[in-house]
Order: structure tokens, then C-alpha cells, then sequence
């Protein structure tokens, strides 16, 4: 009996489980479980739990898009220039790329639509599998398509045929440049446009009116959101929403005098402006050469497709808004300088000479033997060199730039394409230091007094500085939507004397009556008034000059101020331009005629 004790006192004492820390331990480390695992559920119910009823929602619920309409594009009178046409697509759930009937389903659908299949598991891919909209990847199915996907429909789970909404142009190439095009949006402008509604497979404007005014023809969105089952079958629609067509546009364009000037451009690069000299509507754009633009509503261009728009030429340049040397055009300005500044009299009268020497260079005149002595009329019918070089020399370069920058040259008309329009070039003194490391000189100036030089302005410009004169001393801003507003809102005064106006507007005049444009004074058109201009220009190593002429009419009570451009015509404004604002000038008053 003594042994016991013993014993249990040696099995007492031999004990280590639940000695010392190890119950401490087991507490803190469950309760350290718990409480992580609390925490994640706090986090994934509370903090995620947004987005994960997001995934379940996505996985249960899908949305069938409608894309909006966009809207029309009128001209001033009501003729339709862009619209809508609706040509069926096809679009997919899309997860159906990952599932065990892609198997079958893929290999049918490239066949049928003509389309590898890696291409439309590319889009898939790109849209991601938990997206709750439909992606499209086939458009303007023929009914040989619609057919064959209607036959295999029992194949084909998850796969809708669907109409969609396509920009049409019933113009063509006669209003590309004005109208612009709308072209699916590309992976980078898709991200920077998503946080705007634009989502996968949605259109943008693209130049002209489409692009400028693309958030007032866009519309919204529409579409269904429908309940579907695990194999992604519609159940039941839960909501819809109506899209929203984008809003008309009406312009100022005249498809008559549009259509009338892509037809005396021809086939000679260069641009034609037609506007309203008292107001600034643009009337008619045309730059050639030109593009359909109804290529880029086709899903994939051809190889010739693409190269008629990507060749040399450069047909997707809007050359009306591009910047080239004015020429004689310019004497408009250098006249103005003169009479504004007080140095010469509205009575001046000056030599001409064959050539001037000026600076030790020789600057000539253009017929070679000057004019005789001539006035600021006889100067501008004759478009005397040697006359406006004096001038030039006379009034200074500060003086003739001012002048140039007042017209409006060396920046934005403030046309609706900003992004499209060239400021141009008026250099200065600064200029010449930054671009030559040299001072400005006198020839400088007389360069610049007749167009030359490295001054750069564009045809809708020139138009601008036509109007000045044409409209009594106002500078316009040109414009194409259509208002009914006051001409006041769209100019401003250059505060010039009469007399600049006067002796401007008969300088004008006499160029038609009997200067270097008297093919343009016909008796079956009201008085014109207008001014020739002739640009030195290579293209390469070959001289090829450009070509201008600029005119409105009627000369006393102008309606229609039109500007030509000739790009490397190699010919003079009389011969290249001139008959261009001839056959509008024809062909507007013609009709004019016609409607009385």
C-alpha cells in the first residue's frame, strides 16, 4: 500500500500534456482562426460584396444591345447627305468560345460568314467572358448567310442574327470631305472613350461633320436585359430601354453649287471654297483628290480599297484647309496695309519696272517690262509686282504683317473642324530668328507683298479675306450649320476707311473688266469682281506652280464669294482657277434664273 502513493506521485509528476503555455496557445491560436476567417468573410461580404453579386448577376443576366440611330445630314435646302441603312449581324454570347460546344459551333460559323475562326475568338477573347453584353462579329450578312444560320439555328446556341445601324452617304465622293466617315472604334480609342458610354464594336465620327459634331449625332444606347439560363438561354426579359436616335444636322452647304464645283475641279488636285460673303456660311467645300466615304462602313476594306485611300496623293486631305503661298491674291492685303497706314494716298501713283533691285537681288516683275506708271486700280488689274514691291518697301514689314495677322492669316478661322484646319504661316521677325538665325529684311517684305515667301495660308482663308472687300470691310467667320441668326454674329469690322473699301472693291473689278481675268466678264452674268494668282512651287526637283483665283459677284451686291486652287497645276491663275469660278458662277446664276 505504501508503493501507491508512490507511484501515482511518479505518474504526476511525468505529465506533460496541458503543462505550462500549450492551453494558452490552442486558445489564442483558434481564436486567431476565427477571427481571420471572420474577417474574410467581412471582407468578402461587405467589402466585395458588391462585386461578386455583380459576377453572380453577370453570369444570370445578360443585356441584347440596340444601338441608336445616328442622325441625318441635311444640306441647306433638305437633300439628305448621310443617313442610316440597316444591314443584319451576327453577335455571340461572350463566353461560347470556352464552352464544349465551341467545338462545333466555331468551325460552322467560320465557314458560313467567311471569317477565320481565330478571328472571332479573338473578339470574344477581347470583350472577355464575363461581359454582360453581346458582342457583334460579322456585319452585312447576305441572304445566303442569314439563310445557312437560320438552317444549322439547332447548332448554333448562343449565335443571333440581329439588325444593325450602318452610315450611308448618297453622295459619294462629292461630299467626303465635308461629311467625314464613321469607322468602328480601335482598341486605344476604345479605352479612352468607355468612360463616355462607347463600348466594343461601336462607331465614331471620323474627319468632317461626323467627327465635329459626333456627340449630337450619336444618340444613346439602348437594348434588353434578359434572364438565362445555365446554358445561356434566354429565360425571360427583365427590362428595356429604348435607344435614343441622335439629332439631325442641318448645313448651309448647297448641294447644287457643291456638285458644281467638284465637276469644274475636275480631275486637278487643289480645293474650291463657295461661301456667303456676308455672313460666312460655307456654301461649298471641295477638295480633290477625293474618297468614298462609304468604304469605311464596310466591316473590312480590300487591298484596292485600301490603297485609293492611302496613295501618294493623299486623298484623305482636306487640301481647303491645308496651307500653301497665297500669290497675288495677297496684293488685297498689301493694298489695305498701304491706304490704313496713311504712308500712301487712295491718288498714289508708281513706276513699274521688268525688275526691281532691292538688297542687291533682283526682284522681277512678271510680265518681264513692267506697266508704266499705274495707280492702286490699275496696280491690281494688272497685278503689277514691281508696283506692290514699292509699296512693301514704303509701309515696312511691322506694318504689312499686322495687316496679314488683322485678314485673319497665321491662325484658326474658327471653321468647325479645329482639328482639321491649318493655322498657316504669317513669319515675323521672331520667326525668322527661330527657323534662319537672321533678321528680318526689306526683301522679306517685298516677297511677302505679293504672296511669297514663307507665307502659308489655306483657301478657306483667302475666301475669308475675299469677303473683306466683298462685304464692305468685315472679317467672317465661316461656318456650316445652318442658322437663322444675325450675319452680325458671324463677323466683325476691320475698321477700314471707304476709300480702302472703294479702291479695293473697283482694283477688283477692273481685273474682270480688263485686267487678267476678262474671260470672267461674260453679258449673261451679273459684274464680277475678282483677283488672279499665280504661287512658285516644286514639286521635287520640277517647278510646278500653283494656281489661284478668287471672285464674287454680284460685284455691287455680293451673294457668292468662290475661291480656286490649282495645287501644282503648273499654269497661272487665269488659265488653271479661273474657269473653275467661271462654271460655278455660271451655274449658280443659271439656277438663280431659272427660279424666277
Amino acid at each position: 500500500m505504501a508503493l501507491l502513493p508512490s507511484l501515482l506521485s511518479i505518474q504526476k509528476n511525468t505529465r506533460t500534456v496541458g503543462r505550462g503555455s500549450q492551453p494558452l496557445f490552442l486558445i489564442l491560436f483558434t481564436l486567431l482562426m476565427i477571427s481571420g476567417i471572420s474577417a474574410r468573410l467581412v471582407y468578402l461580404q461587405i467589402m466585395e460584396g458588391e462585386k461578386h453579386k455583380q459576377r453572380a448577376e453577370d453570369n444570370r443576366i445578360r443585356i441584347i444591345t440596340k444601338q441608336p440611330e445616328r442622325g441625318n445630314i441635311f444640306d441647306r435646302n433638305g437633300k439628305l447627305l448621310a443617313t442610316t441603312r440597316y444591314p443584319r449581324s451576327v453577335y455571340l454570347w461572350p463566353m461560347l468560345h470556352i464552352r464544349p460546344s465551341w467545338s462545333v459551333i466555331g468551325p460552322r460559323l467560320s465557314k458560313i460568314l467567311e471569317i477565320p475562326q481565330n478571328e472571332i475568338e479573338a473578339k470574344l477573347k477581347k470583350a472577355g467572358v464575363n461581359s454582360p453584353s453581346l458582342v457583334r462579329i460579322a456585319q452585312n450578312l447576305t441572304d445566303a448567310q442569314v439563310t445557312a444560320l437560320k438552317e444549322y439555328e439547332s447548332e448554333l446556341p448562343g449565335v443571333r442574327i440581329s439588325n444593325d445601324t450602318v452610315r450611308q452617304y448618297p453622295q459619294g465622293k462629292t461630299m467626303a470631305h465635308i461629311i467625314g466617315y464613321t469607322r468602328e472604334l480601335t482598341a486605344e480609342q476604345l479605352k479612352q472613350k468607355r468612360s463616355e458610354g462607347y463600348r466594343l464594336g461601336d462607331v465614331i465620327g471620323h474627319m468632317g461633320v461626323e467627327k465635329a459634331y459626333e456627340k449630337t449625332l450619336r444618340g444613346e444606347w439602348g437594348g434588353q436585359q434578359v434572364e438565362v439560363d445555365g446554358a445561356g438561354r434566354p429565360l425571360r426579359i427583365l427590362g428595356e430601354k429604348q435607344a435614343t436616335a441622335g439629332n439631325d444636322l442641318h448645313l448651309t452647304i448647297d448641294l447644287d453649287i457643291q456638285k458644281a464645283a467638284e465637276k469644274a475641279i475636275g480631275r486637278q488636285n487643289g480645293a474650291i471654297v463657295a461661301l456667303n460673303p456676308q455672313n460666312g456660311e460655307v456654301l461649298a467645300m471641295v477638295s480633290y483628290p477625293t474618297f468614298d466615304p462609304n468604304l469605311f462602313s464596310k466591316p473590312k476594306l480590300s487591298d484596292k480599297e485600301w490603297q485609293s485611300i492611302q496613295n501618294a496623293e493623299h486623298p484623305l486631305v482636306n487640301r481647303a484647309l491645308s496651307v500653301f503661298p497665297p500669290a497675288s491674291t495677297f496684293k488685297i492685303v498689301t493694298t489695305t496695309a498701304a491706304l490704313e497706314s496713311g504712308k500712301f494716298s487712295p491718288n498714289t501713283v508708281l513706276q513699274t519696272y521688268g525688275y526691281l533691285n532691292i538688297g542687291g537681288t533682283r526682284f522681277g516683275e512678271w510680265n518681264h517690262a513692267g506697266f508704266g506708271p499705274l495707280g492702286f486700280v490699275g496696280a491690281m488689274q494688272w497685278s503689277s509686282d514691281t508696283f506692290f514691291y514699292q509699296i512693301a518697301k514704303g509701309i515696312g514689314g511691322p506694318t504689312l504683317i499686322e495687316w496679314t495677322r488683322k485678314y485673319g492669316f497665321g491662325e484658326k478661322t474658327g471653321f468647325d473642324f479645329s482639328t482639321e484646319e491649318a493655322r498657316g504661316l504669317v513669319p515675323d521677325e521672331t520667326w525668322k530668328q527661330k527657323n534662319w538665325k537672321r533678321g528680318w529684311t526689306v526683301g522679306d517684305t517685298v516677297n511677302m507683298s505679293i504672296g511669297q515667301g514663307a507665307l502659308q495660308t489655306s483657301p478657306l482663308q483667302v475666301a475669308v479675306m475675299f469677303a473683306v472687300p466683298a462685304n464692305g470691310g468685315y472679317r467672317v467667320q465661316p461656318h456650316l450649320l445652318k442658322e437663322d441668326g444675325d450675319s452680325k454674329k458671324w463677323r466683325k469690322s476691320l475698321n477700314m476707311k471707304p476709300v480702302t473699301i472703294r479702291i479695293l472693291r473697283q482694283g477688283l473689278r477692273k481685273v474682270i473688266t480688263a485686267g487678267t481675268a476678262t474671260k470672267l466678264n461674260k453679258p449673261h452674268l451679273p459684274p464680277i469682281a475678282g483677283k488672279t494668282g499665280t504661287a512658285e512651287a516644286w514639286k521635287g526637283k520640277v517647278k510646278q506652280n500653283h494656281a489661284w483665283f478668287g471672285a464674287y459677284a454680284p460685284a455691287d451686291k455680293p451673294e457668292i464669294l468662290v475661291v480656286a486652287f490649282g495645287e501644282h497645276s503648273g499654269a497661272g491663275g487665269g488659265s488653271v482657277a479661273a474657269p473653275m469660278v467661271l462654271q460655278i458662277l455660271e451655274d449658280y446664276f443659271a439656277r438663280k434664273g431659272s427660279k424666277k
